[in-house]
């Protein structure tokens, strides 16, 4: 039963996506980010407080390393979902379990173990074809350029796992590694703010500012959702429910925005979620402990 927490993560972070693609009309990737950010840092500040749990920690480092890749992966999903119909965006940003296994392929390539990791190189590959068949050179210049932004989004992801994974081994709470990640988030968005500039509340629609308190904190009651699978759930089952939020996604793309999305496209998708599925369970045999992911 545990398990089906993470299909309840999948649902919220599916969700959040509608919501930053209805913000992203009247705000800019940055804005989306900080007030995503100090969003969640309220409620999971609340969290935090009645659990007791305390803000010190004594890897400050480690959260910002783990700030910085998430919040570059966080920004180029969000550019991503703005540009490109959302179930596209959220199956580019649930590459991350093939990146993670092309990260295993180049490790054992570089220490000349390569003949062991056929089969997850083959994953790889297929994965990667997905992605061909779903940024077809059909797209225009400003699709195709999302779609890299996109991709990009799951490498940092991927990046981001390996490092929530080592903040657990060190024994942070994962509501502390979530808070700190949201003032990474906050920080980082304020920053691009000042270069971009915010949006004048007169240009602002309704819907956008809406959305904008849920947008934080559906990606912080997805975050604790994900986590409470991992940690009481069985990770390959876990891992391989977290694709249903590409299911979730389809359905909000065709239903709310009706995006059109040719079949080659539709197969390039489901080949990457069935690359993904057999990445994972592959990989297990060298990471047993795959972390969760973090929007």
């Amino acid at each position: 039963m545990q398990a089906l927490w993470m299909v309840l993560a999948s649902f919220f972070f599916a969700t959040m996506a509608v919501g930053i693609k209805i913000a992203a009309g009247s705000f800019n990737t940055f804005e989306l980010v900080f007030y995503r950010g100090v969003v969640s840092i309220i409620f999971m500040g609340m969290v935090m407080r009645a659990r007791g749990t305390p803000l010190g920690t004594p890897v400050p480092m480690m959260h910002a390393w783990r700030s910085l890749i998430g919040v570059l992966s966080l920004g180029s999903w969000f550019y991503a979902i703005a540009h490109l119909p959302l179930a596209t965006a959220m199956t580019l940003n649930y590459m991350s379990g093939v990146w993670i296994a092309a990260f295993i392929v180049g490790g054992a390539v570089l220490y000349g173990h390569a003949e062991r990791q056929g089969p997850l190189m083959a994953t790889v590959l297929a994965g990667f074809a997905g992605v061909v068949m779903m940024l077809r050179p059909t797209l225009d210049q400003n699709q195709l350029f999302a779609g890299l932004i996109g991709l990009l989004s799951g490498m940092g992801a991927a990046l981001a796992y390996m490092q929530v994974t080592a903040l657990g081994k060190m024994g942070e709470p994962e509501g502390r590694t979530v808070f700190y990640f949201s003032v990474g988030s906050a920080v980082a968005g304020l920053i691009g703010i000042l270069f971009t500039g915010l949006t004048p509340w007169s240009a602002v629609s309704w819907q956008a500012a809406t959305w904008l308190v849920p947008i934080g904190v559906l990606a912080s009651l997805g975050q604790w959702c994900m986590t409470r699978a991992y940690s009481r759930g069985s990770t390959l089952l876990v891992a391989n429910l977290q694709y249903s939020g590409i299911v979730m996604a389809a359905f909000y793309s065709l239903v709310l925005f009706g995006d059109q999305i040719p079949l080659i496209g539709w197969a390039g998708m489901a080949l990457i979620v069935a690359s993904g599925l057999a990445a994972t369970v592959l990989r297990m045999r060298t990471l047993p402990n795959t972390p969760a992911e973090e929007h």
